[in-house]
Formats: C-alpha cells, structure tokens, sequence
C-alpha cells in the first residue's frame, strides 16, 4: 500500500496532479483508508501510469476519464479499450510529424539568423535590391543540411561569455 506522496516519487507525480486527477474522477479505483487518505495498491500504479501519458500526450481529461470508465468495466471492453488507444496512437503520432516540421522550419530560421548574426546583417539573405527573403535562401539551407554532419554547429552560435552582444 502507497500514500500518495510515495506514489508521487514513485511516478514522478506531483500530489497536486495526482489530486486533480482524483477530482476529474480518474482513480475511481483508489481506495480510502479510516482517516479518507488515499490508499494506492501497486496496481493502481499501472493506470496511473496510463492516466500520465495520457495527459501529456495532450488528452483532454474527459476522454481520460472515459476510457477509464472503459477499464473499470472489465474485459467486455477490451476491444473498445484497444480501440481506443489506437485512435490516440495516430492522434498523436500524427501530432508528432506535425511537430517534427515545426521543428525542422525553427532549425532553419535558427541558421538563417545564425548566418545573418554572423554576417552583421539579415541582407545576405535578401533578393537583390529588395527587403524580400531570397526564395534560393531556404534551398541553400537546405543544401547546407544534406552536407551538414553536426546540426548543432550548422544553426547554432557559438557560446560567448557576453552572448548579451547578440542581437
């Protein structure tokens, strides 16, 4: 049996999300000892476990508290448990490929302003006569890239004791 300040080091959990959840109504499955403390069995552990990546794979909690529902039912809802955690797999897979571009687009405008620091102006990388990004910019970025054995030293500026100069 855990109190949920232990389940909070075991999990990494703060009490307070832990609490939270007991509000929603995500741990209908806790027990409560003579004082009303939570008591939690190793078991709980799992669907607490559940619950967290859940949440933070950005599932809002009412779906959370559905497909626990789901679980305290018992095994008629298996298929529906499964179901339900492979619709969240892609969401969030699908997520993830959406991010993996963001991510890719902010390392190119980390160069592009690398590149503009290192050159003392964003002009190197306008059309000339024009304000106008050249169009060839994200192509060389992307040539740069292919060619590019260390990330880190293709978009990032080297670390100074005054980085307060950078502009």
């Amino acid at each position: 049996m855990y109190s949920i300040g232990d389940v909070a080091k075991i999990m990494g959990i703060n009490t307070s999300a832990l609490r939270f959840y007991d509000r929603q109504g995500l741990l209908p499955f806790v027990a409560r000892d003579q004082a009303g403390r939570r008591v939690f069995k190793q078991n709980d552990l799992n669907f607490i476990e559940v619950i967290d990546c859940l949440k933070k794979s950005g599932v809002p909690v009412k779906d959370i508290g559905h497909f626990i529902q789901l679980c305290m039912q018992g095994d008629g809802t298996l298929k529906a448990r499964y179901d339900y955690l492979d619709k969240e797999e892609q969401m969030l897979q699908n997520r993830i490929v959406e991010m993996q571009h963001q991510l890719a687009f902010l390392r190119y405008k980390k160069w592009y302003y690398k590149t503009s620091v290192e050159a003392k102006t964003e002009a190197i990388h306008f059309a000339p006569g024009t304000k106008s990004v050249d169009e060839r910019t994200k192509q060389l970025y992307d040539e740069e890239l292919k060619h590019c054995t260390d990330l880190r030293q293709l978009i990032d500026l080297p670390k100074t004791d005054n980085q307060d100069d950078i502009e």
